[in-house]
């Protein structure tokens, strides 16, 4: 239950104030832990980011592959995945996983982190392959590129309404800069 505790806690830190927030003795505080029972738990700030991503991603990548399901063609498959992926942006589970990539984590760490966001990326292929496109693997990390584009705009807090974004990515998605 600690445990679980201090991942809450976690993903309220890094929603709250990035990667910069989470420390220590900030999850101690949150927690009403002893600043050295969170190192009972946890060696680093970078084992708190891996394992918030080892809980974390599987949900958000479950709830991707849960809208693709629901759509029918290949084009409402790839907006339903762009569309799911930008629905979750204000969500904390995924500013924690957003945050990672700014984190310090080892090679074995980042490793794992870059095999998961593979996943998701794959879901993507057989749509884009259904398409006709020649490289669809090639396509599909290029589309998680636009994705990646629009979240960072939706948290920059851009002077476009998030809805605005997020049509604007699928329109790329489906029909290129061509609009």
């Amino acid at each position: 239950m600690q445990r679980g505790a201090l991942l809450d806690a976690a993903r309220s830190l890094l929603s709250e104030g990035g990667t910069e927030a989470l420390t220590f003795p900030a999850l101690a505080e949150r927690t009403g832990l002893a600043r050295s029972s969170v190192y009972e738990y946890f060696r680093s700030r970078a084992a708190v980011v891996e394992e918030l991503c080892e809980v974390d991603f599987p949900v958000w990548a479950a709830e991707v592959e849960s809208a693709m399901a629901r759509a029918v063609t290949p084009e409402e498959k790839i907006a339903a995945y762009v569309r799911a992926q930008l629905a979750l942006v204000g969500d904390r589970r995924h500013r924690a996983v957003v945050a990672i990539s700014s984190s310090e984590l080892d090679a074995g760490a980042r490793e794992k982190i870059r095999a998961a966001h593979g996943g998701l990326v794959a879901m993507i292929v057989e749509a884009l392959d259904a398409l006709g496109h020649e490289q669809p693997r090639l396509a599909a990390m290029l589309l998680q590129g636009v994705v990646d584009a629009a979240v960072r705009r939706i948290e920059l807090g851009a002077a476009e309404d998030p809805g605005a974004i997020t049509d604007a990515a699928v329109s790329m998605a489906l029909r290129g800069v061509g609009g």
